[in-house]
């Protein structure tokens, strides 16, 4: 048995139509089988369109709520007989795997480079010859380049995406985190020859305290990531209820430990505003992941899940 379903292109500014550039080869009806799979119609559309099915969004037309791309059943969804739906062009994507590998390779060369290479170039205001960088100033220099091969390791071996792309216009957005909050901002400021972090009169609360924590962290949040990896077989996107060593404690202990991590190299820099402020930042934008993380949980795991009083930070968020 088949069922017909008839779509309207998008169109910009008509009520319950979804914005976006209208699909000029999209057809104007459809028929596909009541048991075929929500990628199936996404693959019919891709061979119709000429678009990757990673690049079209399909909705309902009658409630707008999202068709998934997956195994479920187009009539599963609640598709029927000549249902409406509206494919929406995303336009062109790129793949999260190559995103985050992109936003990370900034601040993973920065510090050398600043430190090593472009030193008299961009301190040429000060007296010369330039001291050479302290040895906490090459410490920090290792921490950081450290954290960023970690990152680049997790994205490339061990991460799984349950989304394959995002819109190419966003790596931009994407990459000025990183790129200028945790490289530029952080290595200009911590790597001058009058920072704080250019003296040989190290603070050694400060910076055991720092090395600890930063030790700690790096190491349970790869703990967390390969916990996270394991809840997903590879080439899905289904996924388990995470378990283990600070998922008790927080819905999302990674983005926990990644706090610490840095606040470990907060303190090794001898509190320097520059880390804070990516601290800060960063730690807002994981708290609002992390919200979204835990409604998600209990949206898909029901009574199996066990509500988490916290999401990110115990006692505080």
């Amino acid at each position: 048995m088949s069922h017909a379903f008839r779509w309207l292109a998008s169109v910009n500014g008509k009520a319950n139509v979804p914005e976006g550039k209208p699909i000029r080869k999209l057809p104007k009806e459809i028929n596909i089988a009541a048991n075929a799979s929500g990628r199936e119609l996404y693959d019919r559309l891709a061979q119709k369109t000429g678009y990757s099915i990673h690049r079209l969004r399909v909705t309902k037309g009658s409630d707008g709520s999202l068709v998934p791309n997956g195994k479920e059943t187009v009539y599963d969804t609640g598709l029927r007989d000549q249902s409406i739906i509206y494919v929406k062009d995303l336009g062109p994507q790129i793949g999260w795997r190559t995103v985050y590998i992109i936003e990370y390779l900034g601040p993973l060369i920065f510090p050398a480079l600043v430190l090593y290479v472009l030193r008299p170039y961009l301190y040429f205001n000060f007296e010369q010859p330039l001291p050479e960088p302290s040895n906490l100033q090459a410490i920090i220099c290792a921490l950081l380049t450290v954290h960023f091969i970690k990152r680049e390791i997790e994205t490339i071996f061990i991460h799984r995406f349950s989304l394959a792309t995002m819109p190419a216009r966003n790596i931009v957005k994407n990459c000025t985190h990183y790129w200028i909050l945790a490289g530029a901002n952080i290595t200009y400021w911590v790597f001058r020859p009058d920072s704080p972090a250019a003296t040989e009169n190290v603070h050694p609360i400060l910076l055991y305290t720092g090395l600890a924590l930063f030790v700690f962290g790096e190491l349970a949040n790869l703990n967390a990531h390969l916990v996270l990896r394991d809840l997903r077989k590879p080439g899905t996107t289904e996924r388990g209820i995470p378990k283990g060593f600070g998922f008790d404690l927080v819905t999302c202990p990674n983005y926990m430990f990644e706090v610490l991590a840095w606040i470990g190299i907060y303190f090794v820099t001898g509190l320097s505003w520059s880390v804070l402020l990516f601290i800060v930042v960063g730690t807002l934008q994981m708290m609002s992941w992390a919200a979204k993380k835990e409604r998600r949980y209990r949206k898909e795991f029901g009574d199996r899940y066990k509500r988490k009083k916290y999401v990110m930070l115990p006692g505080i968020y």
